[in-house]
């Protein structure tokens, strides 16, 4: 009777312990995926960015880093994105085919000149040849084209004949629109966010003094357009606000979802 009383309790110790290790586990922090390394481990997502100075001021590629981290979806990126670029150059470009061809990307986001979008002329001319032979490298590398539409000025571009800043926005949301209806490419819509914010909320100042490049605001509202679009979820919380004012964070968040997902995906 005593022997099987021990072995019972000998038993039972065994799950407890077994339950105990167990719990231990779960609760211990899982080593996130090395998204760095080529071709990266499951999970991850690397996106090459394709622009110029609307890109890496404010370092675009890196606020999108944080806000998809906060959504579950590690990210490594890396960018080409030299001022004044133009998709036209990086469709000639030898480093930037092979950049392309060899690192393992799950994305390649295209960015264009700032004006050439808004301007017919110009779309037809140099705009849609290039994203059309960058669209077909992108997918030999069997990467996804990700087509990232910007923002027109806040006074328009009155020498190319847009008196105004929704008339400017207009035409360069067409162009975008235009192209990745045609190459089946997804479309980050980013100026239709900065359209809204700039309708509803005035007081943030998406531009920087200069009228054309995105101030820290801008460039957060872009990120998390991006993230939103890519990854299907509402960006939240505070954590990826960096130099944005709190006051800002929720509108800006609220404007990107919008954009990206549809008003009835924010409550």
């Amino acid at each position: 009777m005593r022997d099987a009383m021990q072995q019972t309790l000998i038993s039972w110790g065994r799950r407890l312990t077994l339950v105990a290790v167990l719990a231990l586990t779960a609760c211990l922090p899982r080593r996130a995926p090395n998204c760095r390394a080529a071709p990266p481990e499951a999970g991850c997502a690397r996106v090459l960015f394709l622009g110029n100075s609307y890109t890496f001021v404010n370092n675009l590629p890196g606020v999108f880093e944080k806000v998809a981290a906060s959504l579950g979806h590690p990210v490594y990126t890396d960018l080409v994105a030299p001022g004044g670029a133009r998709l036209a150059d990086h469709s000639v470009s030898d480093d930037v085919r092979q950049r392309i061809r060899t690192g393992h990307w799950t994305h390649v986001v295209l960015q264009e000149q700032s004006l050439f979008p808004a301007v017919e002329a110009s779309r037809q001319r140099e705009m849609y040849p290039a994203v059309r032979a960058l669209v077909a490298e992108i997918r030999a590398a069997n990467a996804q084209p990700v087509l990232l539409a910007t923002w027109g000025r806040p006074h328009g571009y009155p020498e190319g004949g847009f008196a105004d800043y929704a008339t400017m926005q207009a035409e360069i949301t067409r162009g975008y629109r235009t192209i990745a209806q045609e190459q089946q490419s997804v479309l980050v819509p980013v100026g239709d966010a900065w359209a809204a914010v700039t309708a509803a909320h005035p007081d943030i100042p998406l531009w920087q003094p200069d009228g054309s490049h995105p101030s820290v605001q801008g460039t957060f509202l872009a990120a998390n357009v991006l993230a939103a679009t890519l990854f299907r979820a509402v960006p939240r919380g505070l954590g990826t606000r960096g130099d944005v004012p709190e006051v800002h964070v929720y509108r800006l968040q609220q404007a990107a979802a919008k954009a990206a997902l549809g008003a009835a995906a924010v409550p």
